[in-house]
């Protein structure tokens, strides 16, 4: 019997391998919903990536949700950027009418309108419910708030687009 650990470095590439793989694309995919440049994508991945390389602990490998916070302090730097929202709109028109398709009824410009009238705080829970697909519990956990006042605030934002859409009987998929 040998003594010896195994090599701390090796340990630590195969950690890092198995959460890039495991996450890459839901980072990417978050990153998109505001960066309309691909390699700016690709550069503001990199560099969440390389922050996680960074702090990566093998006995407690980083999660998806503190990949996507990285990721927000890294979009949140380089707001001066141009931005875009029209994959992510098409992504909240559907998740708010249960509609798969891209707007029918209700375009984009709409979408952007009633989006306008959420707040803030919610107008980021309907992004990371519809477009970044997390859970209640996983936006609870981003945001670092409960869990029951992540369902309110998304149900409220819900009701208010619905309302300012048009569409106040449709209910979504998710509901």
């Amino acid at each position: 019997m040998n003594g010896r650990s195994p090599d701390p470095e090796a340990l630590r590439n195969e950690v890092f391998t198995r959460v890039f793989d495991d996450h890459w694309a839901a980072v990417r995919h978050h990153i998109e919903c505001v960066v309309d440049d691909d390699a700016e994508v690709t550069e503001i991945v990199s560099e969440v990536f390389l922050f996680a390389w960074s702090r990566l602990k093998p006995a407690r490998p980083m999660g998806r949700v503190w990949l996507l916070r990285a990721a927000e302090r890294r979009l949140r730097a380089r707001s001066g950027r141009a931005l875009t929202l029209l994959t992510a709109l098409d992504a909240v028109h559907a998740g708010v009418t249960g509609d798969p398709a891209p707007p029918g009824r209700v375009g984009q410009a709409e979408v952007v309108r009633a989006l306008g009238v959420l707040t803030a705080r919610e107008r980021r829970i309907i992004m990371l419910t519809h477009w970044d697909g997390l859970t209640e519990g996983e936006i609870a956990e981003l945001l670092r708030a409960s869990e029951s006042r992540v369902r309110r605030t998304l149900r409220r934002a819900q009701d208010r687009l619905r309302t300012e859409l048009g569409l106040e009987g449709v209910a979504s998929g998710d509901d």
